[in-house]
């Protein structure tokens, strides 16, 4: 085997295993081999015959080792290695996941890496343990299946755990209401302290098993979860091997506890206590014991442990290490020792000393029915203690399991059993095999064996899949799994572990009659290692992962688990609650009654309990267990997770192949192996195949280069040729599988070695003369540019010490991603002329030295900007432009894109690129400052802070921009920080400029600037590109404008033109609403239009050109002069979208593109590729004018009716009479065939064109070619002509359907009189306006002979104003002007084309009789001749009343918009003497009802009772339930409901029908109707059912009346079910009268669309309704003043608070909020989307624990609703005056005078003199009151810096300078002052901490726009503060605040008490993330 220079091999190591190597030639032509160590040795010919080619997946390395090529123990060892060295921690086997802990922390588990995997398929992103925590949440809330996941290792586990629960929490928790998420999480702390230890290989080893099964409902939400735990090593408790501790709790109990707690428990500290001590370790680096000890009593109190019990707790705890340091002394009869410790431990387990001393050294047992006594020695009284203190240990970690059990299983009780969903979580102890190995390592393997068993099996199911998949036959495998093993250790007859339960129970059984047994009985067994003498004590088992040796000493005892009954008597004579409570005989469920409810329970109790006779031993227990996680599990999808450890010593770049090729055999990683070598082990995909062994491949054979010869087809003929054995190959559908590659590569490589020495000379010359040329260009450009400005220089300087690399140049291909050499002298002229001209007033260097900020020049810049180039006065305006020039680099290429491959950096969105090198390890090109160390950083900020360098460095790393780059900003997180394509990027900048107008000169400045200079020719054909994009989308502003077409006419040519030319387009046609489509971004790469065919109903189609700008007029202009179309009006474009088409007008600015560019968007939210959009366009006809004429125009008319035949056949066009279609279908006929005789294949023809599908299977088609037939009988007229008759099917499709031919308009009715709905459709048509719900409901229409006026409203250009005789119609919309100008355009039309006129005023005649005499009101008809229009002001008119003709003046009369004479009943209204009486009666056009409707309808299918009644007990007089009745009803009228009469007769009492016992107040009432109704759905039916029943032939006005108050209150707070919803509608619309039924149908319209209330009425609505008063004014607390706003009950918070900013004329809402105020409190600002008076309500409800209480809350506690500004953010003072004023000063002073700023002297004079005009105006008379106003004019802390009269003159003196200033100047001069300081608008909060030594115990909690502060509020001085960025997570419980700060380490978590600030970070969080957002209006066509 020839092996080629630089390949990969795999050569033999000292492990066993082959390592990896490259083959190295040296110029000398020796040849070495260079392995993965980089160790080099000679390759002799023999030994490089025996190498092995590498397959190139392992060359590289792969995130998925099932697409390893070659899958071997090798291939996977040296693809973790790789993986290990590029810092990778996660890689992939199909679902398994392989975690090598890297001993450093990686910040790629913050909240936007759960935001990032959400949703996403496994393999979708880079391997990671969200990704298998993802796939458990998806399949299971997909597939309504359980999961599973089984984490096993060595070391990992315990974190690997924590990780896919916190991701479960926040996934969920985002849907919860319930938060148990956090109980859950909190269950980590205490379970690890319990249960954790420090070993020799793992500082947090779980000693015990764990499954933990997560509870969720079908909505994905968490409801509850269990744990179960399996043998906790006892042992260590009082023994632990070198270098290991005790468990974590002891020392964080010694550690953490307070003085009292102390000096209670007698305790000292850990090295005085022989538990802690036997290993020699009692401090494990890296843990905190007195933090994690206060984490534990804080996770105790969440988790509901109460304060007694976790005292009981440490009782225990420290009675254990009392007793750890007892001695006994005597020989064979002992006593206990002298120490205190005894009597401590007696004491605080409460048991009498001497009965305690006496149970541990004496032993009594029953001889012949009489308990004997026999003393122990010391040795065994010391074995007793032992005993005891294993036994106190493991009862309690039992009941803290069962406790925190208790309270995370609370599932809901009305949930069917059916309805929970779970993943189980097993952690559990990986295979052992030590020195010694005893009775726990036994169970430990033999669950192991158990698993690996259930893991063989997936294993082997997923690689048969495969084979399926690629349609491979794969017979006669037949693998042998560990199932001999399993029946030797627990299955077969005679079993180890029965064995061992069968000696535990013999009284004389000991450890070594056991031996004899099991060597006995098992000595044939392969699988069973009999022990090698008689004196030996150990037996050997053939494991799965190797040989292991069992101790027996100790065997029996152990698996007796029992404890001596003398102790059992003395606990039970203890009064200890807890201990007795442990030791209990038949203890509780441990919290488990909760748990009966579901489906399985999962593991019997019996493993707590320790007297069932079924399994009284250790091992029967544990086997019971395991068989019922093995079922549970065996009924779930699995996930396994194999946590390895790279080395022993804990280094981070330390891969210890021997320790992780033990570590693969003891996962059962090599049984994957096994499976795939059954097989066909080695895969190739037919492309690399091909590319690897082509050259074997005979082209005669098969020829690759030909359509016919794909890749399969080759592969399978160089297999054929080269591989001999019959089934060593197989092709599958997108693979090949091989047996064995070697034969392949012998013969491909002898070839190649063969072919590359022929070539070798040639290409050698080829390189030296390309070279040589290469030279001699470049020494001829370094010579011409020597001459050039010194920052030319500074660049070309760099460039020699690279030129030896130029040889890389003429390699064959590059890597598009490296930078591309610099443009030609001709082309760097070219794009530098004009940038740099100063003499031009315009150039681009001008407008920078003018306009940019903080000195940036107008040139390229490599680096992300900083700040931005323009001043933003809006700071929202001022982030986006930094997130935009970060995208622009990137779409430029200045900004490498991140390549997809699998790293850490793409995982982690928080880090930028450019930090990630300093991250991991041995990575090439770090920064200078990345070697600086970090200790040193952190200690040279702090000496120049506090000026000493004895500090010791915070915990909470202060110097953090020293580490983490600031590039990645809030909210970019993992939208941004990602790999991007260029159509995306192009989205960000467009989406920013279109959505922020302020931006638009910035992103066209930042464009410029990096195509000033710019070296790199592919960047600068980008940045041009990218220009012209946004040419075609938004134009610059006046102050760019003439700077920019400057800036283009230097551009380079193609561009130059093509980039003005848009400009032009852009500013002509309006600027564009959507993000550009991918067909642009292709276009401008080429510079060409789109040629995009429009089809036209003919079915001919019509090429036109689009661009950016393209607006739909221009469209229809395009194709009308193409087609000679010359009546254009009503023809519209029309764009398909798959089924849907929508119009974008005819005569309207719609741009196309925008409407392409929602179909791309629709594609994208589908997974689907935007290139393959499928969009059409066509012209259709959409409206007619009102004065249409089919004969001006035949090709208009033609077109129409093709559209109407087409829509006919379609369904489009639907008629409610058969002879409609007959007629046109015979019209068609004529037009089509003229008169030539119907023959029956003819008509036939016509009617599968005109007629539909359905109609035709109804009807047949003989009897429609027999009506067809008919008709056409009246056709035979020969002077018909076909055009005459078609303009006659158009006529008739007019006037048909005048609705299908109507643009339409969604519409929010704000004013006007009274309809059904308040948002509907308006449709306008060449008839009338019409107002419709849907197209069978028109709710109102009006001629336009009624229309007395169309104007826009005042409303932002969103209303239309519509004046008709009827009233006037206010109506909201987001095409408000194009519904304007429609209606517009035909009133207008008609007026000019109108013969009808209404006489204005009286008209006598003068003298001339030819003036006609006529009344005001006359109609005339006017007769319009040739001179109508010429004439001065007199028209000839005759009146229709006196039938009198004349002249009359143009000034009396009014044209009225119709073409026919109006009637009577619309001239009585348009006259003008009755206009005014006729306004108010006026209602809507709705279908009047006979009667009022009842509920007769739907009581007859839902009430209770025969037909809707009930009989009485005679069975006569039968009651109607749907009427009304005085009495109340027995039960619920729907008869789904439970009994509940009392509903009912609480809404009787509430009307008066029914009398109660006890006066109850109405909001009383109210409540007990309405509040059960809120809480469960169910009820809210019957409520609105028993209201409508009571008003129904109720005579009782008054009953009438309170009816309909609550019918209001309740449609105010939900909707009726759908059910009942089309009844309640019509028993409202059937009810115009009454005043409230149309409000009560538009609230329940508004709860269709969004939540019902939470609450019943708040009183403010209840005294509302009750006054007859559909409006609720609310009193509003400001800062210094009050107003009463309007309110609705389905206002929310934020409505509000856009109300009260309208009201108050803000600039803005954004960044107020609403508080609440009650007595001692005030209450956290609102939520936004919560209904205001749900909010009001709910303080109220909190305090019902007792009558007084609730009384008192009502009646007494005055609750205020304070408006006030929450955000800081864009806060500038004099930008909004009345913000200031009414805001800004009143919440800033305060914060002032307390003190909370850092100010100068200087500064508190000028701002005492601004406050203290404020205070007196001009009155300078008050100037002798200065000092006693000190407190109201400087900071408190600060008077006492000089005396008062001092401060008199100071502040007269400022008060001086300020002359002629008013008091709202002085107002906004103080705002301006401060707003310089960084603690402007920051929120302050007085905190106690102790989690940080550094810090003071008190400090402010600053919370501003630019993140955290910590101030020392003695000094003022800032300790540190967190940018939002850097805060990954915080929370707030009680009165505790915690957050968790991102740092290089690790994250950091500090901890504070204080007051709720969680909502006040969230809510600046979020408004930074929506900062980042790009919001712009969208179309509803795909909502």
């Amino acid at each position: 085997l020839t092996i080629l220079n630089g390949e990969w091999v795999w050569v033999d190591s000292k492990i066993g295993v082959p390592i990896g190597a490259r083959v190295k030639e040296t110029p000398t032509g020796q040849r070495l081999l260079v392995d993965d160590d980089g160790n080099e040795r000679r390759l002799s010919l023999e030994e490089e015959a025996s190498l092995r080619i590498m397959h190139p997946t392992s060359v590289e390395g792969v995130d998925d080792m099932i697409k390893l090529g070659d899958m071997t123990e090798a291939a996977l060892l040296r693809n973790l290695l790789l993986r290990h060295k590029r810092g990778h921690i996660y890689t992939f086997i199909g679902s398994v996941l392989v975690a090598v802990n890297p001993y450093q922390d990686f910040p790629i588990y913050a909240a936007e890496q759960v935001k990032l995997y959400h949703s996403r398929r496994l393999g979708e992103l880079p391997p990671h343990i969200f990704a298998i925590a993802e796939s458990c949440y998806f399949n299971m809330t997909r597939h309504l299946r359980n999961q599973c996941c089984i984490i096993r290792s060595e070391a990992g586990k315990t974190e690997s755990t924590k990780l896919i629960l916190q991701y479960l929490a926040a996934v969920s928790g985002e849907l919860s209401q319930k938060q148990i998420e956090k109980q859950i999480l909190e269950s980590n702390p205490i379970l690890e302290a319990f249960g954790n230890a420090k070993t020799i290989r793992n500082d947090n080893s779980s000693r015990f098993g764990k499954y933990l099964e997560i509870f969720f409902n079908k909505d994905g939400v968490i409801e509850g979860a269990r744990v179960e735990q399996y043998l906790l090593e006892k042992s260590r408790v009082c023994h632990q091997a070198p270098e290991e501790r005790n468990y974590h709790i002891f020392y964080c109990l010694l550690a953490g506890i307070t003085s009292e707690e102390r000096k209670r428990l007698s305790l000292q500290y850990s090295k005085e206590y022989n538990y802690l001590t036997k290993g020699n370790c009692i401090v494990c680096d890296g843990r905190d014991d007195a933090k994690d000890f206060n984490r534990i009593r804080s996770a105790m109190k969440v988790l509901k442990f109460t304060e007694e019990q976790f005292q009981e707790i440490l009782q225990l705890l420290a009675a254990i290490l009392h007793l750890g340091n007892v001695s006994f002394e005597g020989e064979q009869t002992s006593v206990v020792g002298k120490s205190e410790h005894f009597t401590i431990a007696s004491s605080l387990l409460q048991v009498q000393r001497s009965a305690l001393a006496n149970s541990l050294t004496h032993r009594s047992f029953v001889v012949n029915r009489e308990r004997v006594t026999k003393p122990l020695s010391s040795e065994q009284a010391t074995d007793c203690r032992d005993a005891f203190v294993k036994a106190i240990y493991n009862k309690l970690f039992i009941w803290i399991v069962g406790r925190i059990n208790s309270v995370i299983s609370q599932l809901p009780d009305n949930k069917p059993k059916s309805s929970f969903l779970s993943i189980g979580l097993l952690d559990i102890f990986g295979f052992e095999n030590f020195k010694t190995n005893s009775f726990e390592q036994l169970c430990i393997n033999f669950a192991n064996e158990k698993l690996q068993q259930f893991f063989v099996a997936h294993i082997f199911k997923l690689e048969q899949e495969e084979y399926l998949k690629e349609g491979v036959v794969w017979n006669n495998i037949q693998f042998s799994d560990n199932d001999k093993i399993l029946l030797l250790l627990a299955e077969k007859n005679c079993n180890v572990l029965a064995l061992i339960d069968e000696e535990s129970h013999f009284p004389k059984g000991s450890d070594s009659t056991l031996l004899i047994k099991m060597n006995t009985e098992h000595k044939t067994d392969d699988a069973y290692i009999n022990s090698k003498s008689a004196h030996d004590t150990r037996f050997g088992i053939r494991h799965f992962a190797g040989i292991v040796y069992y101790d027996t000493n100790g065997f029996l005892e152990k698996n007796r688990d029992g404890v001596s009954h003398d102790i059992i008597k003395a606990v039970e004579m203890s009064t200890n609650k807890l201990l007795l409570q442990i030791f209990e005989r038949n203890p509780a469920t441990n919290g488990l009654k909760a748990f009966k409810k579901l489906p399985v329970i999962m593991f019997p109790p019996q493993a707590q309990n320790d007297n069932r006779k079924e399994v009284p031993t250790l091992s029967g227990q544990f086997r019971v267990s395991l068989d019922s996680l093995m079922k549970a599990l065996n009924a779930c999808q699995p996930f396994f997770i194999r946590c390895f450890k790279p080395n022993n010593d804990k280094q981070s770049e330390n891969f210890d192949r021997e320790l992780c090729m033990r570590q693969l055999r003891y996962s059962g990683m090599m049984d994957t192996i096994r499976i795939r070598k059954l097989g066909y082990p080695v895969r190739h995909t037919f492309e690399d195949f091909l590319t690897r062994y082509r050259v074997l491949l005979k082209t005669t054979v098969c020829d690759p280069r030909t359509v016919k010869c794909d890749a399969a087809a080759c592969c399978k003929a160089i297999c054929r040729a080269v591989i001999k054995g019959k089934d060593e190959w197989k092709i599958g559908r997108s693979q090949i599988f091989l047996k064995v590659q070697k034969e392949l590569s012998s013969k491909s490589c002898c070839i190649l070695f063969i072919s590359y020495d022929m070539k070798d000379d040639e290409f050698i010359k080829r390189k030296r003369g390309a070279a040589v040329v290469l030279q001699k260009q470049w020494r001829a450009y370094r010579h011409r540019t020597e001459q050039k400005k010194q920052d030319i220089m500074e660049v070309e300087e760099e460039v020699p010490r690279s030129s030896n690399q130029m040889a890389v140049i003429i390699t064959p291909a590059s890597d598009s991603s490296s930078p591309v050499p610099s443009m030609d002298e001709e082309e760097e002229e070219e794009f530098d002329d004009g940038f740099d001209d100063e003499s031009d007033r315009l150039s681009f260097y001008n407008f920078s030295k003018s306009q940019f900020q903080y000195n940036e020049d107008h040139k390229h810049t490599p680096q992300r900007l900083k700040h931005p180039l323009l001043h933003h006065e809006d700071e929202g305006d001022a982030l986006a432009s930094l997130t935009v020039s970060w995208i622009i680099m990137r779409f430029m290429g200045d900004i490498p894109e991140q390549k997809p491959a699998d790293s850490i950096s793409q995982v982690s969105s928080t880090i930028s690129r450019s930090s990630m090198p300093r991250l991991l390890p041995n990575r090439q090109g770090r920064r200078l400052s990345s070697l600086v160390g970090l200790d040193q950083k952190i200690l040279r900020k702090n000496k120049k802070k506090f000026g000493g360098g004895n500090r010791k460095a915070s915990t909470i790393l202060e110097e953090v921009e020293t580490i983490f780059d600031e590039d990645i900003l809030v909210g970019e997180g993992p939208t941004l920080d990602r790999q991007l394509t260029q159509l995306e990027k192009l989205h960000i900048i467009a989406g920013y400029g279109l959505s922020r107008e302020g931006i638009r000169d910035e992103i066209y400045c930042q464009i410029c600037k990096q195509l000033v200079n710019n070296r790199n020719r592919k960047s600068c054909m980008q940045g041009w590109a990218l220009l012209a994009l946004c040419l075609g989308i938004f134009p610059p502003t006046s102050l760019f404008m003439d700077y920019l077409r400057k800036f283009l006419r230097r551009g380079p040519t193609g561009y130059r033109e093509y980039c003005t030319e848009r400009l032009d387009r852009i500013i002509a046609n309006g600027e564009r609403k959507e993000l550009p489509c991918w067909i642009e971004l292709q276009a401008a790469v080429n510079k060409e239009p789109i040629d995009w065919p429009v089809t036209l109903m003919n079915g001919e189609t019509v090429t036109v050109s689009l661009d950016s700008a393209t607006i739909s007029s221009e469209v229809c202009q395009a194709v009308a002069k193409k087609t000679g179309l010359t009546d254009t009006f009503g023809f519209s474009v029309y764009i398909s979208f798959y089924e849907k088409m929508w119009s974008l007008g005819c005569c309207g600015n719609k741009h196309v593109l925008d409407a392409v560019s929602q179909c791309e968007q629709e594609m994208r939210r589908q997974d689907k590729e935007e290139k393959d959009t499928p969009w059409k366009l066509s012209i259709r006809k959409e409206l007619f004018a009102p004065w249409h004429d089919c004969s001006q125009d035949p090709v208009s008319t033609d077109l129409i009716y093709k559209q109407v035949i087409k829509g006919i056949k379609s369904g489009e066009y639907v008629s409610e009479k058969e002879d409609e279609y007959v007629q046109l279908a015979a019209m068609h006929y004529f037009i089509q065939f003229g008169s030539r005789d119907p023959t029956r294949d003819i008509v036939q023809k016509v009617v599968l064109e005109c007629i539909t599908t359905q109609q035709i299977e109804q009807r047949s088609m003989t009897k429609w070619i027999q009506l067809i037939t008919a008709e056409l009988s009246k056709y035979n007229n020969g002077r018909l002509r076909a055009e005459k008759v078609k303009a006659d099917l158009v006529d008739i499709a007019r006037q048909n359907w005048p609705l299908d031919f109507s643009k339409l308009y969604e519409v929010t009715m704000t004013s006007g009189p009274p309809l059904s709905r308040s948002r509907f459709i308006v449709a306008v048509n060449w008839k009338s306006i019409v107002f419709m719900e849907k197209r069978e409901k028109i709710l109102l229409e009006i001629p336009y002979a009624e229309v007395k006026k169309v104007q826009m409203a005042s409303e932002g250009n969103q209303s239309v104003s519509l004046s008709t005789i009827r009233g006037q119609y206010v109506l909201r919309s987001e095409e408000a002007a194009e519904m304007a100008k429609a209606m517009q355009y035909n009133v207008d039309g008609l007026k000019v084309r109108s013969v009808y006129a209404l006489v204005q005023s009286f008209c006598r005649s003068p003298d001339d009789p030819m003036y006609l005499i006529c009344k005001r009101g006359d109609l005339l008809r006017v007769e319009k001749d040739e001179g109508f229009l010429t004439d001065n002001n007199l028209i000839r008119a005759v009146n229709l009343r006196t039938k009198s003709s004349g002249v009359v003046s143009r000034d009396k009369v009014e044209f009225l918009p119709t073409l026919t004479e109006p009637n009577e009943d619309t001239l009585q209204l348009l006259r003008p003497k009755q206009r005014r009486s006729s306004l108010l009666p006026v209602a809507p056009v709705v279908e009047e009802t006979v009667a009022p409707v009842s509920l007769k309808e739907f009581a007859i299918e839902n009430f209770s009772g025969k037909e809707g009644g009930r009989q009485n007990a005679k069975g006569v007089n039968r009651e109607k339930l749907w009427a009304f009745s005085k009495e109340p009803i027995k039960q619920p009228l729907i008869k789904s409901l439970a009994r509940n009469s009392e509903l009912s007769s609480l809404a009787c009492s509430y009307m008066g029908d029914y009398p109660i016992k006890q006066s109850r107040s109405p909001l009383e009432l109210t409540d007990q109707i309405f509040g059960p109704a809120t809480k469960y759905e169910e009820l809210q039916d019957e409520i609105y059912c028993q209201i409508m029943r009571q008003m129904t032939t109720n005579s009782n006005r008054l009953s009438v009346d309170r009816g309909w108050q609550l019918m209001w209150m309740c449609s105010g707070l939900f909707p009726p079910s759908p059910k009942l919803r089309r009844h309640a509608q019509r028993f409202l619309e059937s009810r115009p009268r009454d005043v409230l039924a149309a409000g009560c149908l538009q609230r329940m319209e508004i709860f269709y669309r969004s939540e019902p209330r939470k609450l019943p009425p708040h009183q403010a609505e209840v005294e509302a309704i009750q006054q007859n008063s559909t409006q609720i004014f609310y009193k509003v607390h400001f800062p210094n003043e009050t107003d009463l706003v309007e309110v609705s009950s389905t206002t929310t918070n934020r409505e509000l608070r856009h109300s009260i900013a309208a009201q108050l004329s803000l600039s803005s809402p954004e960044g107020y909020g609403l508080y609440m105020k009650v007595p001692q409190k005030v209450g956290s600002c609102y939520t936004n989307n919560k209904y205001f008076f749900d909010n009001l309500r709910q303080p109220l409800d909190i305090p019902k624990k007792g009558k007084k209480v609730k009384e008192a809350s009502i009646s007494g506690a005055p609750l205020l609703v304070i408006y006030r500004r929450k955000l800081w953010f864009n806060v500038i003072p004099g930008k909004d005056r009345i913000a200031d004023l009414t805001f800004h000063f009143p919440q800033e002073v305060p914060r002032y005078l307390r003190g909370y700023h850092s100010c100068t002297k200087e500064d508190m004079i000028n701002l005492g003199g601004l406050l203290f005009r404020v205070a007196v105006d001009s009155d300078r008379s008050q100037f002798v009151m200065i000092p006693r106003m000190l407190r109201e004019l400087i900071p408190a802390d600060q008077i006492e810096i000089m005396q008062p009269d001092e401060w008199k003159k100071n502040i007269i003196s400022s008060y001086n300078r300020q002359s002629g200033m008013t008091v709202q100047e002085a107002k906004t001069a103080f705002l301006t002052a401060i707003s310089r300081w960084p603690t402007f608008g920051c929120s302050f909060f007085d905190v106690k901490q102790t989690c940080e030594p550094e810090y003071p115990s008190i400090l402010w909690f600053t919370i501003g726009k630019k993140g955290v502060s910590l101030i020392d509020p003695k000094t003022k001085e800032l300790q540190v503060m967190h940018p939002f960025n850097r805060i990954v997570e915080y929370s707030s419980r009680g009165n505790f605040f915690q957050m968790t700060i991102r740092t290089l380490v690790k994250g950091i978590n500090f901890v504070c008490e204080t007051p709720q600030v969680k909502d006040l970070v969230k809510s600046y969080v979020r408004m930074y993330e929506e900062q980042k957002q790009i919001a712009l209006p969208r179309n509803s066509i795909f909502a």
